[in-house]
C-alpha cells in the first residue's frame, strides 16, 4: 500500500513541474484523491460490493470531479492532472504510466454488454478535451491530441488528432522545404505545417500550398515559352502581398501551448 502510494507521489514530480513537494501533492491533488477512492471501489466491486463500489465512486465523483467507474481497471502511476470533467467508462483498461487531463472522456458507443470502452497501453497520453470511444486500443506510448474525438485504435507511439481523430505521419523533408518556400514567397509563415502543430486543418493548408508550387512552377514554364516566341507579357510584375494581409490568417493557425499552472 505504502508503496504504491509512494509510486503516486513521485508519478506527480516526474510529469508536473508545478508540484513541490509530497504534502502538497497528498492533499490538494484531487486526481491523486480520485484515483485513491477508485482503488477502493474497485476492491470492494471485485468483491461483488457492486452498490456500495457505486457509493464510493460516487463520492469521488463529488469530491473531485472525476467520474471513475469503479469496474475500470487502472496500472501503476496513473497520473490525472487537473482532472475535473473526466469520465472513465466501467469497461475502460488502462496500463502503467498513462497521463490524462482534464475533460478526457474514455467512453464507449455502444449499450450492448461486455467491452465497450477503450484500453491505453503503456505510457499513453490523453490531452484536455479528448473523447476516446469504443472498445479498441490505443497502442503503447501513443498520444491523443487536446479535444480530439477518437473513435479507432490507434498504433503504438502514434499521435492522433483532430475530429474524427486521425493519425499524424510525418510529413517527407523536402517536402516540408517545399511548403515553407511556398508560404515565404506569399508572406505567409506556415506554423501549421511544420512538425509542432501537426494538425488536419495545417495539413490542409499543407495540400494548399504544394498545389501553389506546382501552379507557380507551370507559370514559370508557361512564360519561359512565351518569352522565347517573342512575348513580353511576363515582363509585368505580380501584385505585392503584404504581410498586414495575412496577420488574420496567422492567428487562426498559429496555437501556441498554454501552460495553465
Amino acid at each position: 500500500m505504502f508503496e504504491r502510494l509512494r509510486e503516486d507521489i513521485q508519478s506527480v514530480f516526474h510529469r508536473d513541474p508545478a508540484a513541490r513537494n509530497a504534502f502538497e501533492v497528498v492533499t490538494s491533488y484531487p486526481g491523486m484523491h480520485a484515483i485513491w477512492l477508485h482503488r477502493g471501489a474497485h476492491k470492494l466491486w471485485k468483491a461483488d460490493f457492486k452498490w456500495l463500489a457505486r457509493m464510493v465512486s460516487n463520492f469521488g465523483r463529488w469530491m473531485t470531479g472525476i467520474e471513475i467507474h469503479p469496474g475500470a481497471r487502472i496500472g501503476r502511476r496513473f497520473f490525472i492532472d487537473h482532472g475535473m470533467g473526466i469520465v472513465i467508462g466501467e469497461t475502460a483498461e488502462i496500463g502503467n504510466d498513462v497521463t490524462i487531463y482534464q475533460g478526457v472522456t474514455l467512453g464507449g458507443t455502444s449499450w450492448n454488454k461486455g467491452k465497450r470502452h477503450p484500453t491505453l497501453e503503456d505510457g499513453v497520453v490523453v490531452g484536455a478535451g479528448a473523447k476516446v470511444l469504443g472498445p479498441f486500443t490505443v497502442g503503447a506510448g501513443a498520444k491523443i491530441g487536446s479535444n480530439a474525438v477518437v473513435t479507432k485504435a490507434v498504433p503504438a507511439g502514434a499521435t492522433a488528432v483532430g475530429i474524427p481523430g486521425r493519425i499524424i505521419v510525418k510529413s517527407d523533408d523536402a517536402v516540408d522545404a517545399k511548403r515553407k518556400a511556398m508560404a515565404e514567397k506569399i508572406g505567409f509563415d506556415a506554423y501549421g505545417v511544420t512538425e509542432d502543430m501537426p494538425d488536419p486543418v495545417a495539413r490542409a493548408i499543407g495540400q494548399l500550398l504544394d498545389h501553389l508550387h506546382a501552379v507557380d512552377g507551370r507559370l514559370e514554364d508557361m512564360c519561359g515559352a512565351m518569352t522565347r516566341m517573342g512575348s513580353d507579357y511576363c515582363a509585368k510584375e505580380l501584385p505585392q502581398l503584404r504581410d498586414e494581409d495575412f496577420e488574420c490568417v496567422k492567428g487562426e493557425v498559429e496555437a501556441p501551448a498554454v501552460d495553465v499552472r
